[in-house]
């Protein structure tokens, strides 16, 4: 019953991390661009996460050390440059295409690790890359030449996103392992901030959205799609395991595909949900492949 919990959690947060595409596009009508969105996303959790920290600080267990610093701004600047382009990719093309690009961070893992780590990935793991590949061309009706009129542009910055994702997850997995998880995600929060004003500063100060309605929803998307979600995987994650949660993780595409038809009234072809559910199939099979792995 306990584990039952602890599920759920997992769930809600890859829940609402699934919603986030939807609402960030349907925000662009209101004027509003990527790299507004982002960089206030990442500085009121930041923030948020700064005074959770600030609640807790009596804990006597991983206390934030000053060479830890360094290590978590730059992990959290590359989930700054994710969050960036796959906003930005989401003005070019349609939602619902954007997370099942960013979902190719599966197999850029396992390459970033047979790169770095020289961990060459198994027959069974190459045989679900290229199943989540054939997905993918499904989804983007690669398949169907007079459909192609996507935004190369979109599809590039959506990979960018998909790859900046991959080396985030590595890093995270390695960096900080005995800090407190509130410590460690304010400081990779403010790194993923100041890694978006370096890149979008003019533009952020340039912009004029300082309404009440722009501040409800970057509060809305810096609880929702950042704080909350935090938190949740921090107390989960580690209670049953990386490995079932990251198969649990993978509800993401699902809502998201399912945000972008309801929020977005996107039209989702059934070659399209054949494909979906292909690499749906296929990631959830790697996932539970690494997880037998890695109990032997």
């Amino acid at each position: 019953m306990k584990n039952i919990k602890y599920i759920f959690m997992v769930l809600l947060g890859g829940t609402m991390y699934g919603t986030m595409a939807s609402f960030v596009k349907l925000l662009y009508s209101k004027g509003f661009n990527a790299a507004e969105l982002a960089f206030w996303q990442a500085f009121l959790a930041a923030l948020f996460l700064g005074i959770c920290t600030f609640a807790t600080r009596k804990a006597n267990k991983g206390k934030l050390s000053h060479k830890d610093w360094l290590p978590l701004l730059l992990t959290g600047s590359t989930i700054g440059l994710t969050n960036f382009l796959y906003y930005e990719s989401v003005s070019y093309i349609p939602a619902s295409l954007a997370i099942v690009i960013l979902m190719q961070f599966t197999w850029f893992s396992l390459l970033l690790e047979w790169i770095i780590f020289t961990r060459k990935p198994s027959r069974f793991e190459f045989l679900t890359v290229f199943f989540i590949l054939i997905g993918t061309a499904m989804v983007g009706k690669l398949f169907e030449t007079e459909e192609w009129a996507f935004s190369i542009k979109g599809i590039t910055l959506a990979l960018s996103s998909s790859l900046t994702y991959a080396i985030y997850i590595i890093a995270n997995g390695r960096i900080g392992k005995g800090v407190r998880w509130q410590s460690k995600s304010m400081v990779i929060m403010i790194g993923s901030s100041i890694c978006i004003f370096m890149i979008n500063g003019g533009t952020i100060i340039a912009g004029s959205h300082f309404s009440g309605g722009f501040l409800i929803w970057v509060i809305f998307l810096a609880i929702v799609g950042t704080t909350i979600p935090t938190a949740l995987f921090a107390t989960s994650i580690s209670k049953i395991g990386a490995g079932i949660s990251s198969i649990l993780m993978t509800v993401e595409l699902p809502i998201a595909i399912l945000c972008a038809r309801i929020i977005l009234k996107e039209q989702i072809s059934p070659l399209q949900i054949a494909g979906i559910i292909i690499m749906l199939a296929s990631i959830l099979a790697m996932n539970y492949h690494k997880l037998l792995k890695s109990r032997k």
